[in-house]
């Protein structure tokens, strides 16, 4: 439990980064500056926060163990997260090609975390 408790600011960030997500999703295009720069910040704030918290448990992880792969899946989902979406907002590549890796990126995202705060809290 010590573990999972360490991440409740970042799970709250997320959280609202899904809020201003689907807030500005359901607006449409083209995207409101104010509400797409906090969805951006608070994103960003949600990463920073959960790498900050990773790095205060002790002994995090063994090399090639699940709980590594689970937390490699959920960097490289957060990295194709602020790619697509910042694809998304250019109006750059096809749209909705960006928005299916945005989804999908979300998706490999919740299934990494939750796997490894798992592991992690089942941890001796």
């Amino acid at each position: 439990m010590e573990t999972l408790s360490k991440f409740t600011f970042p799970a709250i960030l997320f959280i609202l980064t899904l809020a201003f997500g689907f807030w500005l999703s359901h607006l449409g295009k083209p995207y409101n500056g104010l509400l797409f720069n906090v969805h951006k910040l608070i994103a960003l704030g949600a990463a920073v926060f959960a790498v900050v918290q990773m790095a205060k448990i002790p002994n995090l992880l063994t090399p090639l163990s699940l709980a590594a792969v689970a937390l490699a899946l959920a960097a490289l989902a957060v990295i194709a997260l602020f790619v697509s979406g910042a694809l998304m907002s250019a109006g750059k590549p096809d749209y909705t090609l960006m928005l299916t890796l945005h989804r999908v990126g979300l998706a490999a995202l919740v299934v990494g975390c939750a796997l490894a705060l798992y592991l992690l809290e089942k941890k001796p």
